[in-house]
């Protein structure tokens, strides 16, 4: 069920994240936007009236993927929550999301930005695709602080959640990216699901020009004490082999200005 605060938090918001599958199963995090109210709430349900941007593997997706998971974050406030559904393939208008679970998360590793006032996103133009990472694509993973990860169990369900650090705190070689896992809410999903199935989206933001970077690749989990103990806060490593990357412009919020990083940070 989803709390009268909830319903609430969640008309207030001009953009999520969703997580979906493509036709070979794998996960892709995407950005959808609208005016305040384009996400609603009925009895067990979420309602979603947006259009993916063109490019964005979201448009297909949505014809194939049984499960979405989606997250509704606030930057200015570190608010959160995430809301795992089924996907209503039956219903036309908009998107229906039949919902399994629903909860907030804490404000950890949540960078402060507000939009700026008079700023507008950069304009759109045609997806940009490949299947390997660029050396610009590198330079933007490197000095990234947030990003979004898309998750699956297949038969279970989809997972969208967030992850913050300091500039710096990816490291990429090549088309490895990496990166460490902090202490969250001990829940366990993304790690869960990466365990269960080992795949991952990434949606990398800039925040400043409205461009998004996502990425699906095979993930895994590296246990080894000795490979996190380098890096301060980290309990584990997480690593993706990058598999397809799409490049999309004026799909994020754009026009948005860093306020101070998360305390939390270590």
């Amino acid at each position: 069920e989803i709390p009268p605060a909830a319903e609430e938090f969640l008309a207030q918001r001009s953009w999520i994240v969703l997580a979906t599958t493509d036709s070979a199963g794998r996960p892709w995090a995407s950005i959808l936007s609208g005016t305040p109210g384009f996400v609603s709430v009925g009895p067990g349900v979420v309602h979603v009236e947006a259009t993916p941007e063109a490019g964005d593997p979201l448009s297909e997706n949505l014809r194939t993927s049984p499960h979405v998971g989606m997250l509704a974050i606030d930057l200015a406030t570190r608010r959160r929550m995430r809301v795992n559904a089924r996907l209503d393939q039956e219903h036309g208008d908009g998107m229906l999301l039949r919902v399994d679970q629903v909860y907030s998360n804490c404000p950890k590793y949540i960078q402060r930005r507000v939009e700026e006032p008079g700023a507008s996103r950069q304009p759109k133009g045609d997806a940009i695709r490949s299947g390997a990472l660029t050396d610009s694509h590198r330079e933007w993973i490197g000095r990234a602080d947030t990003f979004f990860i898309a998750t699956v169990n297949p038969g279970e369900g989809a997972d969208a959640s967030h992850r913050g650090g300091a500039p710096g705190f990816l490291r990429v070689e090549s088309d490895r990216i990496s990166w460490p896992d902090y202490q969250g809410n001990m829940m366990f999903n993304t790690l869960g699901n990466i365990a269960a199935f080992p795949r991952a989206g990434l949606l990398f933001p800039d925040f400043a020009t409205g461009r998004t970077l996502q990425i699906t690749g095979r993930a895994s989990i590296n246990w080894d004490p000795g490979a996190a103990a380098p890096l301060p806060g980290a309990e584990r490593l997480v690593e993706l082999t990058v598999e397809e990357v799409v490049e999309l412009q004026g799909a994020a919020p754009g026009g948005m200005a860093l306020v101070d990083y998360s305390p939390h940070l270590p």
